[in-house]
């Protein structure tokens, strides 16, 4: 299955912790990819950790590098690098790809580039980059338009992280967005949120729920979406 055709990612944090038996449920849940991914106190080690917990299911593993020099490639199928749109600073919108580019080999053919709207302004990704988070769902929906239009971004990722968004805000994305895939991610607990933000995004991502709501939370995500 090729990623694009991924409706439900479960993003496992390795700063949290989850023991071998939930992982299995999580792994076996039938969600479509792992999401190895984490905003703070994410270093090799722990990251390690976690992939070789969940390197002997039959599914495809990705990491999401909050910054892409911490991109690891030995046995992950893709690595998601995310580029923040609304970021206060180019650093996150190309800078530290640039120190990436310059300082490291790089797999291209196991990169996908991922257009990220944050728009939770409590939410650790958006302090750490300064995001303007206080955005009309018109100024959304034109974000996502440069991305997919002019940048030609393959994602485009609204990530509300620790809270529900707005469906409205998704549903105006979902109107311009041609060619890339919409991801949607934040509060994603139940079944109910499941299936509303999947009738907009191409693919949900569910990651606090594993840890907060519960595994069997998770389960009823992946049957709203099948």
């Amino acid at each position: 299955m090729s990623w694009k055709d991924w409706v439900h990612i479960t993003k496992l944090d390795p700063d949290r912790y989850l023991d071998k038996d939930a992982i299995e449920i999580v792994a076996t849940s039938g969600t479509d990819a792992l999401m190895l991914s984490g905003t703070l106190n994410v270093t090799p080690e722990n990251q390690a950790e976690l992939y070789d917990l969940v390197r002997d299911y039959d599914m495809p593993i990705v990491v999401e590098p909050a910054d892409p020099c911490g991109a690891r490639f030995e046995g992950i199928d893709l690595v998601f690098v995310p580029s923040v749109l609304n970021a206060s600073h180019p650093l996150w919108i190309v800078g530290q790809h640039q120190r990436w580019v310059r300082n490291y080999s790089i797999d291209w053919e196991r990169v996908v580039p991922e257009a990220y709207i944050v728009l939770n302004p409590a939410s650790s990704v958006a302090k750490v980059t300064g995001s303007d988070c206080s955005l009309s769902a018109e100024a959304v929906s034109a974000y996502a338009t440069v991305a997919d239009r002019y940048f030609r971004f393959p994602v485009v990722y609204i990530e509300y992280s620790g809270t529900y968004g707005d469906p409205d805000v998704v549903k105006a994305v979902s109107e311009n967005v041609s060619d890339a895939r919409i991801f949607y991610g934040g509060g994603i607990n139940n079944a109910e949120r499941a299936a509303e933000m999947s009738a907009y995004a191409d693919t949900i991502v569910v990651g606090n729920a594993v840890y907060e709501a519960g595994i069997e939370a998770l389960k009823a995500t992946v049957r709203a979406v099948r």
